[in-house]
This record gives structure tokens, C-alpha cells and sequence, in this order.
């Protein structure tokens, strides 16, 4: 009866067999290894674990802890515990019914059941064992005696006539039990590394298979984003094509209806000069003088100038001089409302709203408003300190390190001017301190009527010159992209340095004559 109950507390609760290589989990409970494993394996796919039995629950896959002293019970009731039924060998003494055997005899070579047991002999040459269908495994080939000895020389399993006859004569000799105990614990050390580096793999798959939900996880969020970003741009770009078309079209209907009140003006005029010139027909086809001479409304039949310069005004405006569509200003529209949905689809880590400029830094011939945004050439009297350039340069007071912006700058009140970016560490004397001629700083600049880019004293003139009194800066710190713009209509981008950013940036100005002024400034 103890032994059914034993035999029940060892059952695991998913194959209701002795428990195989049990583990434990968190809760408490023990299972099969395989067993909880494909329990496990079923449950990742909804990504919520729980014990079959408590239904406990885990936030992630739980980790199986190897339970030794519950594995060491069920070893000892199995071996307290043979299943005769199962094990297939039956008494070799009962010739008249199979019966099953329970231990074997290596001298005898038989296997016996409990009632042949009790009578077999119980001298010490006949050794029992455990139930065995290779009985001859365990006498030596040569000699046909029990194997007793173990050669550590030649690794074999030797019987006495081997040590005191055979080839093994000198060789150092350990009994079956003391070499097996030996192999045994060379297996246990071999067992429990096998046993961590099997745990460490566990949790190497486990953190990896974390890893992949995380991934998976990140992607769909990432997926979303973008898929509401892109929504969100094709409803803008649909809003600015709609008003960009009504532009178009109320354009287009206020020009047709003025040329329609026009043409039926001049409609109008033409029936008048058509009736006019009848009557100028019908006096000429009179052969009274005196008829001709007494026509009294002759004055106003020979004035065809009276209003004719103005309709020929009207119309050489409508035709010549900006009568049709405003595709200048349509442009603008476009091409503003593009920006406008860039600037709003992107976005930055810091906040920048203006761009002012550090009195510490300006030249002592650059004269700095008060709101910090002009920057013109005057001499100034200002304390010296390591910050201040010793030429015309002054940089601005923000610095960035992260994120996309923009600021314009307007340069119509300079002819030789130079704006740009620079790190902090730039020198602030010396051929190495101008914005542009070195590895810290890269710059757009005007000199006379020349424009060219440069960094690291590496000039690159541009084609054509800058058409408006405004340039625009854009940066990409994440991407290391610093851009320079014409603001003509449409926008003309005229240089974009790429590189690698390895420390913030500050916007610097330059301006030799005259002034320059920050007109805006912005995040993207």
C-alpha cells in the first residue's frame, strides 16, 4: 500500500507516468523535462505561460530548475521496484509455464524466479545479478570465468586465470567495483558539466527567443508609426493639392470672367462702329449735297478714337502685362506648403526657437544688436577672454548636439559675408580660426562676387550666384548632413556637406562690410 501511494506522489501530472528527468518550476510543482517542455512550447505562440497544474502565471517563459533529490528517489524506487512483468525473462528452471525470472546467475548462467531462488545455491562462485539475457557478456572469451578483474593498462575486463596466466601478468589491476566506482565518477563530472553547459544553453535560447519577441514587438510598433506617418502625409499632400488646384481654378475663373465682360464690351462697341458705318455708306451713296451737309449727327459718326485707348489699355494689360495666372505665386503656394509638411512630419530632440548670437565671441570689429541677431562691422571696445575671435566672426550662443534645424540668415546688407557651423574647440586666433579652413567648421561665403563653400581650407566655387538677399542652414546632426540654400522661388539647395559629428555645433556668422542678420530660426 506505501508503495502505490509512493509510487503515485512520482507520477507527473501531464503523462501521469514516473516522472522522467524531473524539473521544477517556480510554483513548486515538478514535471517531466519533455513533458513541460512541449507544455511550454504550445503556450509561446499566445505569449502567456502558466503551470498546468496551479495555473500559476509568468510574465515570460519560466526557467526549469533540475530537481536531483526527487530524480534520486525515483531511481531508488525503481531499482526498490522491478517490473517483472515488463522486463521480458522468464525462469529458466520452470518447464512448464513461463514464470518471470527475478535475478540471474553468472556461474549457472540461468535466471530464476522467487521459488527456484529460494532453493539455488548459496555458495560464494554462484553470484547473483541482476535480471540479464547476455549472461555470457560477463565470463571472460578465453578462460570461461566470471570477469572480476580490471586491466587500467589495457582498459578489459579480465577474469583470474588472465591476471595469473594471461597477457596481463604485471599489469596494475582494480577490482569491477572500485574501477566501475572510478569510471562512474569521471561520468558524474562529465554528467554535471553537460548538465550546466545544457542549463546555460537553456537560457541562451531563452534570452534569445526574448530578444526576438522584443524585435517582433518593436517592429509592429515601428510599423504603425510609419504607416500613421505616411496616412498622415497623403491626407496633407491630398489637403495641399486640393487648395493648390482652387487656387488654380479661382485664378482661372476670375481671369475668364474678366474677359468675358470685356469681350461683350467690345461686342457691343463692334454693333455700334457695324451701324456707324452704314449710315456713313448711306450718306455717301447721297446724290443731294445739301441732304449730306444738314445731317446733324455726322460729328459723332466721324469720332471713332472716343474711348478706344483705354479698351486697347485694358487689353494689352490682360495679354502682355500679367493678365494670366499668377504661376510665380502659385509656385510659392506649393513649394511652401511641401516645407510646411516636411517641417511638421519630422522631429527633433531639442527645442530650438531663435538663434542668437554670443557677445563673448564676436570680433572686437563686430558690432552685436541688442536683440543678438545683426552682426555688423564696427570697431567695438570689448574686454579680451580666450572665447573671442581675433577675426570678423562671432558664433551663436545655442550649440546642437541631436536633432534637425534650420535658421535663415539675411545677407542683403553685406557684399563679402560668410555664415556656417563650427565646434566649440575651434581655435579663436590664428590661420586655423576662420569658419571653413579647417576640420572643425564648414561654411558658405561671399567674397566680392564669388561664392564658394568651404572645409579644411578646401574651397568649391558654385555655379551661379545666390539670387536672394536669403540663405538657409540645415542641419541633420543624426545623419551629419549640413545643407546650404538659395531662398529664390523655388527653393535651390547649393551645397551639402555629409559627415560624421564629433562634438556639438554652434551657427557662426562672418561679415566684413556692412552687416548680416539671423532672420528665423527653427526645429525640423
Amino acid at each position: 500500500m506505501a508503495s502505490a501511494n509512493l509510487r503515485k506522489e512520482l507520477e507527473c501530472s501531464v503523462c501521469l507516468n514516473i516522472y522522467t528527468n524531473p524539473v521544477t518550476l517556480r510554483c513548486g510543482h515538478n514535471f517531466c523535462r519533455d513533458c513541460i517542455g512541449r507544455v511550454l512550447d504550445t503556450q509561446e505562440g499566445s505569449g502567456r505561460y502558466s503551470c498546468p497544474e496551479c495555473r500559476d502565471k509568468f510574465q515570460k517563459r519560466p526557467a526549469l530548475q533540475r530537481n536531483r533529490k526527487l530524480r534520486n528517489i525515483v531511481e531508488n524506487f525503481l531499482s526498490a521496484q522491478p517490473d517483472k512483468k515488463e522486463s521480458g525473462i522468464f525462469c529458466t528452471q520452470c518447464i512448464h509455464a513461463p514464470v518471470p525470472a527475478v535475478k540471474s546467475c553468472l556461474l549457472c548462467e540461468a535466471s530464476l524466479c522467487d521459488n527456484h531462488l529460494r532453493v539455488h545455491s548459496k555458495s560464494p562462485e554462484h553470484v547473483l545479478c541482476d535480471l540479464t539475457t547476455s549472461l555470457e557478456n560477463r565470463k571472460c572469451s578465453v578462460h570461461k570465468e566470471l570477469l572480476k578483474y580490471f586491466c587500467t593498462e589495457d582498459s578489459a575486463c579480465i577474469c583470474v586465470s588472465c591476471v595469473l596466466m594471461g597477457g596481463h601478468i604485471g599489469h596494475k589491476m582494480e577490482s569491477l567495483d572500485e574501477a566501475s566506482e572510478k569510471k562512474k565518477k569521471k561520468l558524474r563530472n562529465v554528467l554535471q558539466n553537460l548538465m550546466t553547459e545544457r542549463e546555460e544553453t537553456e537560457k541562451r535560447v531563452q534570452s534569445l527567443e526574448e530578444h526576438r519577441r522584443k524585435v517582433q514587438g518593436k517592429a509592429a510598433g515601428e510599423t504603425e508609426r510609419v504607416t500613421a506617418l505616411l496616412r498622415d502625409l497623403r491626407r496633407r499632400l491630398e489637403d495641399l493639392e486640393k487648395r493648390v488646384l482652387s487656387v488654380i481654378s479661382g485664378q482661372a475663373d476670375r481671369i475668364s470672367l474678366y474677359v468675358s465682360d470685356m469681350i461683350r464690351e467690345l461686342e457691343i462697341k463692334k454693333d455700334e462702329l457695324s451701324w456707324k458705318m452704314c449710315h456713313i455708306e448711306e450718306l455717301c451713296n447721297m446724290t443731294d449735297p445739301l441732304t449730306v451737309l444738314q445731317e446733324s449727327d455726322t460729328g459723332d459718326l466721324c469720332d471713332t478714337e472716343d474711348g478706344d485707348d483705354e479698351d486697347r489699355e485694358r487689353h494689352d494689360r490682360l495679354l502682355h502685362d500679367g493678365g494670366g495666372l499668377d504661376v510665380a505665386g502659385i509656385s510659392q503656394t506649393l513649394h511652401t506648403g511641401i516645407s510646411d509638411i516636411m517641417s511638421g512630419q519630422t522631429s527633433g530632440v531639442s527645442g530650438v526657437t531663435d538663434i542668437l548670437l554670443d557677445v563673448n565671441t564676436a570680433y572686437n570689429y563686430l558690432l552685436i544688436s541688442d536683440d543678438r541677431k545683426t552682426a555688423t562691422s564696427s570697431s567695438q571696445n570689448r574686454p579680451e577672454n580666450l572665447e573671442r575671435f581675433g577675426c570678423s566672426q562671432v558664433l551663436s550662443s545655442q550649440s546642437f548636439s541631436s536633432g534637425r534645424h534650420y535658421w535663415e540668415v539675411d545677407v542683403g546688407g553685406s557684399q563679402d559675408w560668410k555664415v556656417g557651423m563650427c565646434y566649440p574647440s575651434i581655435d579663436r586666433r590664428g590661420d586655423q580660426s576662420w569658419i571653413g579652413d579647417n576640420k572643425k567648421s564648414w561654411s558658405l561665403v561671399r567674397y566680392y562676387t564669388h561664392y564658394s563653400v568651404r572645409y579644411d581650407s578646401n574651397q568649391i566655387r558654385l555655379t551661379g550666384n545666390v539670387s536672394s538677399n536669403r540663405v538657409r542652414i540645415d542641419l541633420d546632426y543624426e545623419a551629419g548632413r549640413i545643407s546650404f540654400y538659395d531662398l529664390c522661388h523655388p527653393i535651390r539647395l547649393l551645397h551639402t556637406f555629409t559627415t560624421t559629428f564629433t562634438e556639438p555645433l554652434h551657427a557662426g556668422l562672418g561679415v566684413w562690410k556692412g552687416c548680416i542678420k539671423i532672420s528665423g530660426g527653427n526645429q525640423m
